[in-house]
């Protein structure tokens, strides 16, 4: 008996598109980041990038459940001694608000260079306008 391995062919990729406009940010990044890994397709490699590329739009509508908005915090840090900076989620949403789906799927990709290699194929913008019409993506619905 033989190990069945799918065609790793990245030029086969499709292309998913996820409005985030009224969904929980938790619940999003874990259906983008299980798409980015394949995960949902019948060929799923663990060790191998066979995801599809996706693009997130209406990122500054993204909800939060509970006191996350006031309470929940991100930390940056310069490097320097004394360099670290919080921010609340809030506070983010007003800047980039694209960092809040990029942070929380980066956190449920592996941590090596699969996963890095995994967060280049997602895509985060703010609006309904992205830069990607040519590759003829296809509208995702995710269910609250």
């Amino acid at each position: 008996m033989k190990t069945f391995l799918p065609k790793n062919d990245p030029a086969a990729r499709r292309w998913q598109i996820v409005d985030a406009e009224g969904q929980i940010l938790g619940r999003l990044a874990t259906k983008v980041a299980d798409m980015l890994r394949g995960k949902n397709t019948p060929t799923f490699t663990p060790h191998w990038d066979l995801g599809a590329f996706v693009i997130v739009i209406n990122a500054e509508k993204i909800k939060v459940t509970g006191k996350k908005e006031t309470e929940k915090h991100y930390m940056t840090y310069s490097g320097f001694r004394g360099g670290q900076k919080y921010r609340t989620v809030s506070e983010v949403r007003q800047s980039h608000p694209e960092l809040l789906i990029t942070r929380a799927v980066k956190g449920m990709v592996p941590k090596n260079r699969l996963g890095r290699q995994i967060m280049t194929k997602l895509r985060v913008f703010c609006g309904k306008e992205h830069p990607h019409a040519a590759q003829q993506p296809a509208e995702i619905k995710i269910a609250n």
